[in-house]
């Protein structure tokens, strides 16, 4: 299977170490990573910033896009790329108002319905998942390559596929028109494997 461009959606740790930044760096240095989320649920919005002005200079670096998980306002805050909404979070009309053009993604799980809504409120790219189960989150929507296939066939907005993804299971994602894949645990809770040569598994 060739090499495909920068073809990883990368999410953050649930908490961020001292160790965290070099490992980034590492794993941005493989040039496989177009997309990094800061997905942070337990910790304080000032210190999310604080993190984020980190993160934003290792990712212009290496010309990653750097996403902020839930909160368009942090993104606004910290002049981030875009921000990622939850089906529970602001709608993407307010959070167009908070970010204007910047990059808004939309987690759809396995629901044509929210797919449409979506597209219809020009959303830039679509998540969908759990393909897999996940380390990252607990796994409420099991979603299969025929939703993929589905979704794929109302729009040509890039989807990432998200849910449990390693070296084991990533090529049938890709083989069937995945554009991207959100990858977490993998690289960061990984026993084996550090997280550059984790990504290194990702070919």
């Amino acid at each position: 299977m060739k090499t495909k461009i920068k073809f990883i959606y990368l999410i953050s740790p649930d908490k961020i170490n001292s160790n965290f930044y070099s490992d980034l760096i590492s794993v941005l240095e493989t040039k496989k990573v177009k997309y990094f989320q800061l997905r942070l649920k337990k910790t304080s919005e000032n210190k999310i910033i604080i993190i984020s002005k980190k993160i934003k200079k290792i990712c212009r670096a290496f010309k990653v896009k750097f996403i902020i998980n839930d909160s368009p306002l942090i993104a606004k805050k910290v002049g981030a790329d875009g921000c990622h909404l939850g089906q529970t979070d602001m709608n993407i009309e307010e959070a167009r108002k908070i970010i204007r053009n910047k990059i808004i993604g939309v987690t759809c799980h396995n629901s044509i319905k929210f797919a449409r809504k979506a597209i219809k409120n020009k959303a830039d790219y679509i998540a969908i998942g759990a393909f897999n189960r996940s380390k990252t989150k607990r796994t409420k929507y099991k979603t299969t390559i025929k939703d993929l296939k589905k979704i794929k066939n109302i729009s040509k907005k890039p989807i990432v596929a998200i849910g449990g993804i390693n070296q084991n299971n990533y090529k049938k994602l890709l083989l069937n028109k995945a554009d991207f894949l959100a990858i977490s645990s993998f690289v960061w809770k990984n026993n084996k494997l550090k997280p550059k040569e984790a990504i290194e598994k990702i070919k």
